[in-house]
């Protein structure tokens, strides 16, 4: 295996190391290893080797060849995925491989169940400013760092740190990331060795391929055993020796065309990280796509599309953006995903009412069972929001106004659905609800909060006041009064329409009269002598109604509803601000967590900007009927051409509401949970990904966050001085 001369100078170079550890090199490695190296760099790396202890679980050498070019040998213990991770490192820090060799070899000599390796890498894009003295040693203490996170069994936390470094160095460079996969050959060849198969791979050098094909690898639960590596100009060639971990060449045309694709597609994958918000949890969720690829298996046409321009682009932002919709993407089969995610660019943000309510009905008439007819609307339900959730998230101009708008168009239509379901299932079974006088008994659906005004986000539940005719019987043959029956239909309702989770299209019923000690639907008169003056309705209801707004049923029962809000709200009596104000103080002692930012609750979060111009409407809407909207931006609109603010307080009014907003949108998208709504620590890697959902994508993440945090304070430093200079002075 080694010459004697050879073999004898070696000894001669380390005769203070342990001649275990030489004869570990002279009996476990090939004639390859030994013909690569002279005597001189084989003692360096039995010396080297002696430094791995218990203690320093790896050891790193760097020496400069030239300029630009560097010799890396890092010797070690073996773990699963290391290679992966070590090439990962290398270029996160710019260092493109030029050639590499790695060698593993038991280490039974020393009685240990481990493995040591030695790998030896030569290294461009080195020069003394980006990879100086200050740079290697970061580089180290990144190595040591990795290592004993695999050493105690932390892979998840040593890939999470390499791929973020990865990620953020990529988006750093210049690279022509359009979205066109580079062609790659690979090849299998299990007549080399009797324990491993070789595999060979052609392909475009491009930042971090190396990296990303080992870690494709690595995922599929396949060991590294040796590796040569040859770069020519644009090209490089790779020879990998690679066998199960649990020990076994990759056999099979089926097995092997499985490894061949998700290698290429974790390759292009890594090259479109950039464009994801959370590069780490697309990796991630990409890892589990791929599981899932893996075993069911892809369709011709799934391969067609994950080749196209820009597709892997678009699964990059989804993947790294949002953890429900990922959750819901990965319960669909891929190749039903295929319609949803070809047409996405074309589809509308908001397709319009009337369009929308016939797919649903053409998805509901065929079948007649109540459980059916659930099934269905809210199969439709879901499939829309994510059609929805998804063009709103990966349009390059996001259009809050239209996203609001066109969630608030399907909660209407789905409302209405259910309303029709549960209705016709009751008068089935119990008979028409009639008034005293023989006339059917009118019903009515009201939004209130966000989905009165319109204006529903990521998380947003539907706020509603039910409401009937008056009093009355059924005229089935088992009658029951009018306020049983819809009150059934309330429940019917609530049943009927399933939140996909915390907040998500959960039907709140909360702000109806006497809260939740009260009746699901009420009547007519009731309301009336409800919200009256003197009334029992408690004041912050006056100012919960500013968002009141008709939405289905009987529209002449809903205008009088309205008209029940506008004598009330609007009235012009007097209305204790000092009690609203104080309202607003208790939220902040109350919902806000110490020493935290909360973008809904907080000094300075949305609900100052909501709730001054909803004082504004209270206070002054018996003098100018225009300000009587549930939309706060038309509300804002109005407020300034009736000259209660100045058109400057418009424009900053408008900007601040909308940039908080947006960052509340930011916040609820990743869990699709309402109550998500603080800042994380502004240290933080979350810090970074939520700017970047907010859109400071920069080279330098830091700088993101620091320009996303600047903005942060202005606008709420701006809001709350706006409700704080209009109000609380008057106290």
């Amino acid at each position: 295996m080694i010459k004697q001369n050879d073999k004898e100078t070696i000894e001669s170079l380390t005769r203070e190391i342990d001649p275990d550890i030489r004869n570990l090199f002279f009996s476990h490695l090939g004639p390859d290893y030994f013909s690569l190296y002279t005597p001189d760099e084989i003692a360096r790396h039995i010396k080297l080797t002696a430094e791995v202890t218990g203690e320093h679980l790896v050891r790193c050498q760097i020496k400069p060849i030239e300029k630009k070019l560097l010799n890396i040998v890092i010797a070690g213990y073996d773990y699963f995925s290391e290679f992966s991770l070590l090439c990962g490192l290398l270029t996160s820090y710019g260092l493109d491989i030029e050639s590499g060799h790695i060698f593993t070899f038991e280490e039974s000599s020393l009685n240990q169940d481990c493995k040591r390796i030695i790998d030896h890498f030569q290294v461009t894009g080195a020069d003394r400013t980006s990879f100086n003295q200050e740079a290697r040693i970061r580089f180290k203490a990144d190595l040591d760092t990795v290592v004993k996170y695999l050493e105690n069994n932390q892979l998840d936390r040593a890939r999470e740190k390499v791929n973020l470094q990865v990620v953020e160095f990529l988006s750093g460079i210049e690279f022509p990331m359009d979205g066109k996969t580079f062609p790659t050959k690979i090849t299998f060849n299990n007549k080399l060795s009797a324990e491993s198969t070789l595999m060979e791979i052609e392909s475009r050098n491009s930042p971090g391929f190396l990296y990303a094909f080992s870690n494709a690898i690595s995922l599929q639960n396949i060991n590294i055993d040796k590796v040569t590596i040859e770069s020519s100009g644009q090209t490089v060639h790779d020879r990998i020796f690679l066998r199960y971990a649990q020990g076994g060449q990759i056999k099979g045309g089926k097995t092997q065309n499985q490894l061949k694709i998700a290698i290429l597609f974790t390759k292009q994958f890594t090259y479109f990280l950039a464009a994801a918000p959370d590069p780490v949890k697309g990796i991630q969720y990409f890892d589990r796509l791929l599981g899932k690829i893996m075993e069911k298996g892809l369709s011709p046409s799934a391969i067609t599309f994950l080749n196209g321009e820009r597709n892997l682009d678009l699964l990059a932002r989804l993947l790294g953006t949002s953890e429900y919709l990922f959750e819901d993407f990965l319960k669909m089969h891929f190749d039903e995903l295929l319609p949803i995610l070809k047409k996405y660019r074309a589809e509308k943000l908001r397709p319009g009412k009337i369009r929308l309510k016939q797919a649903l009905r053409k998805t509901i008439r065929v079948t007649n069972r109540y459980e059916g007819k659930k099934e269905r609307l809210n199969q439709f339900k879901d499939r829309e929001l994510f059609r929805i959730d998804l063009v709103h998230l990966l349009s390059r101009k996001r259009n809050l106004v239209t996203f609001s708008r066109a969630l608030s168009d399907l909660a209407e239509i789905v409302l209405e659905s259910a309303y029709k379901i549960g209705f016709d299932d009751l008068q089935h079974r119990f008979g028409m609800p009639r008034l005293e006088n023989g006339k059917p008994c009118p019903f009515a659906i009201c939004g209130l909060g966000k989905f009165g005004g319109g204006e529903m986000g990521f998380g947003s539940d539907i706020e509603l006041l039910l409401v009937y005719g008056g009093d009355g019987e059924t005229d089935g043959k088992d009658p029951m009064t009018n306020q049983e029956f819809y009150e059934r239909l309330g429940q019917s309702i609530l049943n009927l329409i399933e939140a996909k989770r915390e907040g998500i299209f959960h039907v709140d019923l909360r702000l109806r009269p006497y809260g939740s000690k009260g009746s699901l639907t009420n009547s007519l008169d009731f309301l009336e002598r409800y919200y009256q003056l003197g009334g029992d309705a408690a004041p912050f209801e006056r100012q919960a109604l500013t968002k009141l707004c008709w939405v289905t049923g009987n529209e002449s029962l809903g205008r009088k509803i309205e008209n029940i809000r506008d004598r009330f709200t609007y009235s012009g009596a007097p209305w204790n601000l000092k009690t609203a104000l104080n309202l607003r103080q208790r939220q902040t002692k109350e919902l806000v967590q110490p020493r935290t930012v909360n973008v809904k609750y907080s000094p300075g979060g949305v609900v100052d900007l909501e709730y001054a111009v909803q004082y504004f409407q209270i206070l002054k809407g018996r003098t100018y009927p225009v300000i009587r909207t549930p939309t706060t931006l038309i509300a804002i609109e109005r407020l300034s051409q009736v000259g209660l603010i100045s058109r400057k307080e418009r424009e900053e009014l408008i900007e601040s509401y909308l940039f908080l907003r947006n960052l509340i949108d930011a916040l609820r998208v990743v869990r699709g949970n309402a109550r998500d709504l603080i800042l994380p620590e502004r240290s933080s890697n979350e810090f970074k990904f939520l700017a970047r959902r907010m859109g400071y994508f920069r080279p330098d993440w830091e700088n993101g966050a620091i320009e996303m945090d600047r903005d942060i304070r202005r606008n709420m430093k701006w809001a709350h001085q706006f409700y704080t200079g209009h109000f609380s002075k008057k106290r």
